[in-house]
């Protein structure tokens, strides 16, 4: 019995020693470990979303926005995967703090959704200095290569001050 006890001890010791050494941001809506990229984030994008809301159905052909807050001025690229696993960068832009909604009217462009159907995930980074436009996202990802190309991304775009928000919406027809 003492030995039971004192293993569970030494679990939960071990346990916070580990989640110690962790950081875990949580944002309504999202969830972003520092960890899982390899970098330190900081809270910049307060708010980022599709304009009906995260989890919400678009048809092929509609036009999808998204609403972002950030707190400081800076770089945003905005990278999709679709369902069958293609990454693309689909944007890049400056930011002034406030709240927006993208694309921004003054670019005159629209985000068109295509094929294929189902679970459209998106994600924006942050950059206090603009990444090199060698730096795209593009090709297939498996397991947990949107992390580490994400990772890739903020090493390479030698930015001190970086965030990365996600969301997702899903495409009918």
């Amino acid at each position: 019995m003492r030995s039971s006890l004192n293993s569970k001890r030494l679990s939960l010791i071990l346990l916070a020693l580990l989640l110690s050494a962790c950081t875990i941001g949580v944002r309504p809506g999202t969830v972003s470990v520092g960890v899982g990229f390899g970098v330190e984030l900081s809270p910049i994008i307060t708010q980022f979303r599709p304009d009906r809301g995260e989890g919400s159905y678009y048809r092929v052909g509609e036009a999808v926005r998204f609403v972002i807050s950030v707190n400081r001025p800076g770089y945003i690229a905005l990278v999709g995967v679709d369902p069958d696993g293609r990454a693309y960068e689909f944007d890049r832009f400056y930011l002034n703090p406030g709240t927006y909604t993208l694309p921004l009217a003054s670019r005159q462009i629209q985000y068109t959704l295509t094929y294929p159907l189902g679970l459209q995930r998106v994600r924006a980074i942050y950059t206090n200095t603009p990444a090199p436009a060698s730096v795209r996202f593009e090709g297939r990802i498996y397991s947990d290569g949107f992390n580490s190309r994400t990772s890739s991304y903020l090493q390479l775009s030698g930015a001190q001050v970086r965030d990365v928000s996600d969301t997702y919406f899903y495409i009918t027809q």
